[in-house]
């Protein structure tokens, strides 16, 4: 199987820890996995640093973060990221030190990724991060499938919509031509129509296609 920076060179891993000599080491090591990485010697400063971006991660990224740091700790920036509507794309691994897993622990159980106590093995850390990675590159495939799907409802005009719903609910066409009170005929084109911009070619296909997770 493929690594993870063989199938996106461009995916990042965000360091945010105040010890530069944890964040250079750290770096070095995701550079012997070909892992891009960026670094921030603070948890204000990463926060700063997306609010300064446009749109949410288009990349699959995760974010290696300090527990316990002068200023924001990283906890509370764990409390930001949680409200973001896009935070599953970006899993947070915890670095920890021996006082601080309980706390680690807590935050794994309300949606980090994991956490890793200092000092970790090499080894296992990269291989989380991989992990994480690949957990986001799965969410950002999701939510543009999403994407994809919600385009091509927005592309089918009322009609045809009414007729999507009541396909995806099971009604044949006689009883949907009752429903809409327009003919056989007419249905059967509309039918064809939502069919053709969906991209499918039965009524099964259309309605796993509207539960896209």
């Amino acid at each position: 199987m493929a690594s993870l920076s063989t199938q996106h060179p461009d995916a990042k891993i965000f360091l945010v820890d105040d010890d530069a000599s944890v964040r250079e080491a750290l770096a070095w090591l995701l550079r012997t996995r070909r892992l891009l990485s960026e670094s921030f010697d603070s948890a204000d400063a990463f926060l700063a640093e997306m609010e300064s971006w446009r749109r949410e991660p288009d990349v699959p990224c995760c974010v290696l973060l300090d527990v316990r740091m002068p200023g924001m700790s990283g906890l509370t920036l764990f409390e930001h990221l949680l409200t973001l509507p896009w935070q599953a794309a970006m899993p947070v691994i915890f670095l920890s030190g021996h006082a601080d897993v309980p706390t680690a622990v807590d935050a794994v159980k309300r949606g980090a990724f994991d956490f890793c106590e200092k000092p970790f093995s090499d080894n296992a850390l990269v291989d989380r991060v991989e992990q994480a990675l690949a957990q986001s590159a799965q969410v950002l495939a999701q939510r543009q499938a999403q994407r994809s799907v919600q385009q091509r409802v927005d592309s089918l005009t009322e009609r045809e919509r009414d007729v999507m719903d009541l396909v995806v609910a099971g009604l044949p066409n006689k009883l949907v031509a009752d429903q809409l009170h327009i003919s056989v005929r007419t249905v059967e084109v509309h039918r064809s129509r939502v069919f053709d911009k969906m991209g499918v070619k039965s009524a099964v296909e259309l309605a796993n296609a509207l539960r896209t997770p």
